[in-house]
């Protein structure tokens, strides 16, 4: 221990005083984590965090001094490489920033950092310069070579000599576009130390049918540039009620890039960066992981990934640690270790690229009189993209309460001519009669480019989309053909009539009742409501609920009275109207845009326990969306005992903390579990199922069956 000591005091006297090229270049030296002041004599270095978001005009921090003309650069907090900030060069013809260095004594030896380009769309041309005793000079051009998103690129420039007087990073992109720049660093020859490890767990369910479940990012931060330190181990311990047995291996991944938690590795061997290092095939509850890797200056990535067994239980947990790691021989502690809550398990039920298709969108989801789960969502064949396109409305069906799920059937196909944009239907929603059992699915048929935004007046499939039908009457087993309700519902005035995705609902009274939306003669979007009184022998449409709302989610909160959770195009909040005559009218509920949030424009899930379970059991309301102001992310479940009024937070659960489409369906499958299926950032379309104990937190406010 005094040895170490001595080496790294050693160490730090060697720094301060400028001694680059000693013999002790080839010492490794062991450092906390400390933070650079104008001078440093090691390295200069800048994320962008102290810097004011929004334009840059000029700003300082600790590497020195960032200037640019207005409308060249900002701070820009979207999107970075790691932290929480990264500097944007704007789109736009020679768009230029400016870096004027803090004094730095000796020689220096690299200039690096990471770059994003926005978008593929030319032009796109990105310099850097330096500006050495009067005269610019070109040490960096990219013209067009770069990848597009994610800070992918890496630049590292040898300087080797006195330090520039200036640094200019110069663009030409496409307007509302631009370059980004995160991590950058100058410094001088000096020796390799760890400043810091440090380990997070993420807030992910590990995935049933996924190949590699990223769920602990390990980051090892080095400074310096001599000597070697190589990670050649990393200790995990796995705990949970998950059986280790469960577990068909853990991998260690190393990357360039701080891939989050949303990041989806389909083929690891064909992604620039990223790598598998190390493999257990034998789990234990503590174990080593051999790994060998040179650890690089700066922030070094790795990921704990798990592959579940087919045959695993759902309903179970798992907790995973990384208390230590192996450094160039010496055993490292995280300081400090943390140890986070258990992970869900999870089920990828449709994963991209599965049977060809491309993407799997817009979950509904819910639970048959005889407790099976019914599935349904858009299967896009050939894009990701809204119809017209290529789409049929696929449908999984569980009897197990989702431990598992019969193979997709294609429920709703309207045809495949290319002529007629393949005829794509979708954006369905389910709803089961929960007196007479039969299951419901609504969907949009675009025949030909008759969708959101070419729909127009009339009633005919080639004016109009059509609103479609098809239902079962054996608890999902068959299902019949598509049937059009649009001229029982369409006012041939509108320019577009159909439902809202995810769920119906059935009344105390037997009326179904479907979300619904449509475009007016002015092509303005509404909210409403389509229902059938006579178990779906004919419908009708309520009037529209609140201008510029579009999918809604839909329940009865006294017996005649319903209340619509509308996605609203104006701001980051839900709209919430109410009616208490099938939607001839409507009043706006007093926590309508205030209440819940959202990314602008995104649809949720809203069920009432006891109307889906069809007794008094607490009063309890269920909410589901990306609980986030400004991206689609952090899918979480929120409950509500006093019928919307309020969502304490302490009646909050957060699912998945990645980005994703956003889109979400919830269920109850029996008094105490809930189940969702929400398209996820591991997988297309992921579902779980929840404790309801989990959400409410207090076991003794829900009086469940025994």
């Amino acid at each position: 221990m005094a040895y170490l000591m001595k080496s790294a005091y050693l160490c730090f006297r060697l720094l301060l005083l400028g001694a680059f090229i000693l013999s002790v270049r080839s010492t490794v030296c062991w450092a906390q984590s400390e933070t650079n002041q104008p001078g440093n004599l090691a390295e200069l270095t800048s994320g962008f965090e102290t810097l004011a978001p929004g334009p840059l005009v000029e700003g300082s921090d600790k590497s020195g001094t960032w200037s640019a003309d207005a409308g060249h650069a900002e701070i820009h907090t979207m999107h970075q490489r790691g932290g929480k900030a990264s500097l944007r060069l704007m789109g736009g013809v020679e768009r230029s920033v400016v870096w004027t260095p803090h004094d730095f004594a000796g020689d220096t030896d690299r200039l690096e950092f990471w770059y994003e380009r926005w978008t593929s769309r030319p032009p796109f041309s990105f310099h850097v310069e330096l500006l050495s005793d009067g005269e610019w000079t070109s040490v960096f051009h990219d013209a067009g070579k770069a990848e597009v998103g994610s800070f992918k690129n890496h630049v590292s420039i040898p300087l080797k000599g006195k330090l520039p007087e200036q640094v200019r990073f110069r663009s030409t992109t496409p307007p509302a576009s631009g370059v980004m720049i995160d991590d950058f660093y100058l410094g001088g020859v000096v020796p390799k130390v760890v400043k810091s490890i440090s380990a997070r767990q993420f807030v992910v369910p590990v995935l049933l049918r996924n190949e590699w479940n990223p769920i602990l990012q390990i980051e090892i931060d080095v400074q310096g540039t001599e000597g070697e330190l190589t990670l050649e181990a990393v200790q995990i311990e796995l705990g949970g009620s998950l059986e280790i047995e469960s577990i068909e291996k853990v991998e260690i991944i190393a990357s360039e890039t701080p891939q989050p938690a949303w990041f989806t590795i389909s083929d690891i061997a064909k992604m620039a960066g990223v790598q598998v290092i190390g493999v257990s095939t034998r789990p234990q509850a503590s174990m080593e992981v051999g790994v060998q890797t040179e650890l690089a200056r700066g922030a070094n990535y790795f990921f704990v990934s798990v592959k579940l067994k087919d045959t695993t239980d759902v309903s179970q947990n798992l907790q995973i640690a990384c208390p230590t790691v192996k450094i160039s021989g010496e055993t490292r502690a995280l300081n400090p270790p943390r140890q986070e809550a258990p992970l869900r398990i999870g089920h990828a039920l449709r994963r991209a690229g599965e049977k060809g298709v491309h993407t799997y969108r817009i979950p509904g989801l819910a639970t048959t009189k005889q407790g099976a789960l019914i599935a349904v969502y858009d299967v896009r064949y050939r894009g990701s993209g809204d119809l017209p396109a290529d789409i049929d409305v696929g449908m999984s069906r569980s009897v197990d309460g989702g431990r598992s799920w019969e193979p997709m059937r294609i429920i709703m196909d309207m045809g495949s001519d290319p002529q007629w944009k393949y005829d794509g239907i979708g954006d369905p929603a389910v709803l089961v009669d929960a007196r007479t059992g039969t299951i419901w699915v609504a969907a949009l048929w675009s025949h030909g480019n008759r969708a959101w935004h070419y729909s127009r007046q009339g009633l005919g499939p080639e004016e109009t989309g059509q609103l479609m039908l098809v239902r079962s009457a054996d608890d999902g087993k068959t299902w019949s053909k598509p049937v059009s309700i649009t001229q029982q519902i369409k006012n041939p005035d509108w320019n577009l009539a159909f439902n809202g995705p995810g769920k119906g609902i059935t009344m105390k009274d037997g009326t179904l009742v479907f979300p619904a939306q449509f475009q007016d003669e002015n092509r303005i979007p509404h909210s409403t409501i389509i229902y059938s009184v006579d178990h779906g022998a004919t419908w009708k449409i309520g009037t529209g609920a609140h201008p510029e709302t579009t999918e809604a989610q839909v329940i009865e909160i006294r017996p005649g009275q319903l209340m619509l959770n509308c996605r609203y195009n104006d701001a980051s909040s839900r709209v919430v109207m109410i009616t208490s005559d099938l939607g001839k009218t409507w009043q706006e509920h007093g926590t309508s845009k205030n209440a819940l949030i959202e990314p602008v424009a995104c649809m949720a899930s809203l069920i009432d326990v006891d109307q889906e379970l069809g007794e008094n059991t607490g009063g309890w309301l269920l909410f589901s969306n990306p609980n986030n102001l400004s991206s689609r992310q952090s899918i979480t479940i929120k409950a509500s005992n006093d019928l919307g009024q309020n969502w304490p937070e302490k009646y909050q659960l957060l699912l998945d903390e990645g980005r994703s489409a956003g889109y979400s369906c919830l269920t109850m499958i029996d008094h105490e579990t809930v189940g969702i299926l929400y398209e996820g950032s591991a997988s297309k379309l992921v579902f779980q199922r929840i404790p309801l104990r989990d959400v409410i937190d207090k076991v003794s406010e829900f009086n469940a069956a025994p």
